[in-house]
């Protein structure tokens, strides 16, 4: 049903007011949107004159300039959300926690982890989570204060399009969706590789074939074509299993170092923090260089802590704000925040919580396990010497992991505590990739759900609009199995291939997998731009919007403080640090392991996915014609229009 709503009384005279009554949805005239003729006209065109109105009545209306604006009566038009093209709004607080707990605690930790120890020592586990983690944060304190005004359909892609450039916002899209659409077919089979652990497992093409990179992934695919009621729930479970998984193996790694176990180990104290720094002498020259490459690395485990941005166009509207929103205008504060109550508390502390969970977890693993032990993983192209490792066990069947914490189990010889360590590996792999699936379909979807694909458009055009539709459950299904489709076929060349990187097959999976990593660094450095530009604009425009009561944006407003939902920390300062440390580890860190030597693998998984992402936007700009420059702020008119298009988007999205 069609809704009416009651324009605030800042709304310019030449904005176009309705003119059908609520039965019939005013039609606005052909072009890219209601006309916009300056706000200092002396009347109306002709085009936005509301026909509903007598002309006595028009003549009666008293316009007041304020800042260049004509303030009008209250006018009404009518907003026709499009039924196909919308989701429901059904994700509580602890849903959207769940959903981001599941897809950043995943294999970054447990594999990760153990590469970083014996890479660069015990020291570089410490500090290279504790650095990235605060990197993380300050990303997500500025994502968190938009995302908090606007939980809207592919939030982080259109933040870079409205307020840095449009056609970088399509090409983050587009990275945003790549990253978590690969990583699903790379987590099926980095959970192969943990079922290899099991003798009666590994080396089985059948069970690999049949059952993990094709019974495993279609499974997830139905249990993504719930409805978003369902799926709150089963990730919630899993977000809980998770995490008392996650507090089992920090109490077990506690006990083993007490001398848990009969290993004959005893007491393991600090013995192997003798030499916090020793490092891989195969793999970097000194510890400076062993800890920037350590750092690029941890980046994979921080991977997700923005999925809130993902999932809150799904997110509830407090009751409260349900009911206050339907006889609002944009303009009226509120006494609530908007939706900042059911996004802000995972928005805020998920970076924090992972930090904590990553270097505490890292931390105790490296008191359990020695750097040089030849169970830990090491980076795959590194020519090994022969002294580069120490064996603390037999080779078994058993040994076959590329986990530090499956490892220290083994050693504890405590009964199947390798195996409990090691199915909670495969459980968080699959969980992982379930909501990797599902934040890649919504991508997509937000991507394509706001394209015109009606007839006459382009069949490039239609063909997105066509992923930009729900089914009667409002799950966009269309979105979801292109996107698990994708890149469905990366697991299967393992079959033929191996996992080794000597080969070119292995070498590609490699570099594939290491693809998503990256390129969450460039939409963390786009979205740190886009919240510079958008904290400058509001703060240059502070008197227009103020004179206006603007809802939400008006971040410096004493009278109407509460209005605003979220501040975030010594901004704008910590935005350009964030800035400038995405920049940091694109650029610098993740050249590091070039600087041994040249080696194609660490070149093409740190730099191939900058290149394409530039291709991309370049395209982009070549093809729709597009200036070379940011999109203009200066024009007090102009932010209005576009904020106010924030809203109405943030309005339709229910």
């Amino acid at each position: 049903m069609p809704q009416s709503r009651e324009l605030p009384e800042w709304v310019p005279e030449w904005y176009p007011k309705a003119s059908a009554p609520a039965s019939e949805p005013r039609k606005d005239p052909p072009g890219d949107g209601p006309a916009t003729d300056p706000p200092h006209a002396s009347g109306p065109t002709d085009d936005c004159q509301d026909t509903a109105a007598s002309p006595s009545q028009a003549a009666s209306i008293e316009l007041e300039n304020v800042d260049g604006f004509k303030r009008a009566p209250p006018k009404q038009i009518i907003v026709t959300p499009n039924p196909d093209r919308t989701v429901k709004r059904k994700l509580r607080g602890i849903h959207l926690f769940m959903i981001t707990i599941n897809g950043t605690l995943g294999t970054g930790l447990y594999w990760r982890g153990g590469q970083i120890l014996e890479l660069g020592g015990p020291l570089a586990v410490l500090l290279s989570f504790f650095l990235v983690g605060l990197l993380s944060w300050a990303v997500m304190q500025c994502i968190t204060e938009m995302l908090c005004i606007w939980p809207i359909p592919g939030a982080l892609s259109v933040y870079v399009s409205e307020f840095v450039d449009d056609e970088l916002g399509i090409a983050v899209g587009i990275a945003y969706w790549f990253t978590y659409s690969v990583s699903f077919a790379a987590l099926i089979a980095t959970s192969a590789a943990e079922f290899n652990f099991w003798p009666g497992v590994a080396g089985n093409k059948g069970i690999e074939g049949g059952i993990i990179y094709l019974c495993i992934p279609f499974t997830l695919v139905l249990v993504n074509a719930f409805g978003i009621e369902i799926y709150g729930l089963i990730e919630v479970v899993s977000g809980t299993i998770k995490l008392l998984f996650l507090a089992v193996i920090m109490i077990a790694l506690i006990a083993i170092n007490l001398g848990a176990g009969p290993s004959g180990r005893g007491y393991l104290g600090a013995q192997y923090w003798s030499s916090p720094t020793a490092i891989d002498t195969d793999a970097a020259n000194n510890w400076g260089t062993a800890l920037l490459m350590s750092m690029s690395i941890a980046t994979f485990a921080y991977v997700g802590v923005e999925i809130v941005a993902a999932s809150a166009l799904e997110a509830e509207w407090p009751q409260k704000i349900v009911e206050a929103r339907t006889n609002s205008d944009l303009a009226r504060p509120s006494n609530d925040t908007l939706i900042g109550k059911t996004v802000k508390f995972s928005a805020i502390f998920i970076s924090v919580l992972a930090t904590i969970a990553y270097s505490l977890s890292g931390l105790l693993a490296t008191f359990d396990i020695a750097r040089d032990d030849c169970q830990l993983p090491r980076l795959s192209w590194i020519n090994a010497t022969a002294t580069s490792c120490q064996a603390s066990s037999p080779p078994s069947p058993e040994t076959n992991t590329a986990s530090a914490f499956v490892a220290i189990a083994y050693q504890s010889r405590v009964p199947h505590l390798a195996d409990v360590f090691n199915a909670f590996l495969v459980f968080t792999c699959l969980t992982c990739a379930n909501t990797n699936l599902y934040v890649a379909s919504r991508t997509l979807f937000g991507l394509t759900s706001r394209l015109d694909g009606g007839t006459g458009q382009p069949w490039v055009l239609r063909l997105l609009a066509w992923f930009g539709r729900t089914n009667h459950r409002k799950v966009p299904m269309r979105a979801m199995i292109f996107s698990a489709l994708a890149f469905c076929w990366v697991p299967f060349l393992q079959l033929s291939g191996g996992t080794s990187t000597d080969t070119p097959i292995g070498m590609f999976i490699e570099v594939l997998a290491e693809m998503g990593s990256v390129g969450v660094l460039i939409v963390w450095a786009c979205e740190c731009l886009a919240f510079i530009r958008y904290y400058h604009c509001i703060d240059r425009h502070r008197s227009v919007l103020e004179a206006q009561k603007f809802s939400q944006v008006r971040r410096w407003s004493r009278e109407d403080y509460h209005d605003y939902p979220y501040r975030g920390h010594g901004q704008p300062l910590l935005a350009y640090a964030a800035l400038a440390g995405c920049l940091f580890i694109l650029v610098v860190a993740n050249g590091t392991s070039l600087w041994k030597g040249f080696h194609p693998l660490p070149f093409l998984s740190s730099y191939l996915i900058v290149f394409v992402f530039l291709g991309i936007w370049a395209l982009l700009k070549i093809v729709r014609g597009s200036k070379w420059s940011f999109v203009d702020l200066s024009n007090p008119q102009k932010v209005v229009k576009k904020l106010r298009d924030l809203h109405d988007i943030r309005q339709g999205a229910t």
